[in-house]
């Protein structure tokens, strides 16, 4: 996907959000713009690891 194609398919999205939500999500990008990009992957791979392995981290939790 190009550039300008994510950000059709964002505005697209953000179009649905209610908008009382609107204001968290421009104070996320805000925060995470300023991050190092380090930190955003980092972030973004314990994120995938934690959603793929829910299940699992269930069942260790109990």
């Amino acid at each position: 996907m190009t550039k300008t194609q994510i950000k059709s398919e964002i505005q697209k999205v953000l179009n649905n959000v209610p908008e009382n939500m609107l204001r968290d999500i421009l104070d996320f990008l805000k925060e995470l713009q300023e991050q190092p990009v380090s930190k955003v992957k980092l972030t973004n791979n314990l994120r995938k690891i934690l959603l793929e392995d829910k299940e699992l981290l269930e069942k260790l939790a109990q």
